[in-house]
């Protein structure tokens, strides 16, 4: 399991760094699709930026710490923090969808990483505990 929750946070990084290229690129993106799908909308906004740090970065930072909690076993902690990844990752999207009304695809792609590693490691994590109980009793 931690393998394959490697692979898709290494997948989030990929996702995040071609979302942080078009934070700072200045030309028209492969992603600006049309008028509901634009990464160059989203990713130029005022939402794109936490304390004059890109969300990409961060989310970035955020799936190199789930790769190396998966790799290093850590299941309760990584099913927290994909958790939370999750709860942030929700949040941007409510903003692409109620405040800016145009969904970036990476942004899209990167919520679809981060619920997958969520359920996958809450499963892990659950999965662990019960099979402690049972070799306790």
């Amino acid at each position: 399991m931690r393998y394959v929750i490697a692979l898709l946070a290494l997948a989030g990084v990929v996702i995040a760094s071609l979302a942080l290229r078009v934070h700072y690129s200045t030309g028209t993106e492969p992603c600006s699709i049309n008028e509901k799908w634009d990464c160059g909308i989203v990713n130029h906004s005022r939402y794109a930026v936490i304390a004059h740090v890109p969300v990409a970065a961060v989310g970035i930072l955020g799936y190199l710490v789930l790769l190396g909690l998966a790799l290093a076993r850590r299941r309760i902690v990584l099913a927290a923090l994909a958790g939370a990844g999750l709860g942030f990752s929700l949040y941007l999207t409510s903003i692409e969808r109620d405040v800016l009304q145009v969904y970036c695809l990476y942004c899209v792609i990167s919520l679809a990483i981060v619920a997958l590693i969520t359920l996958l490691s809450a499963g892990w994590a659950i999965g662990s505990v019960m099979m402690r109980r049972r070799a306790d009793t």
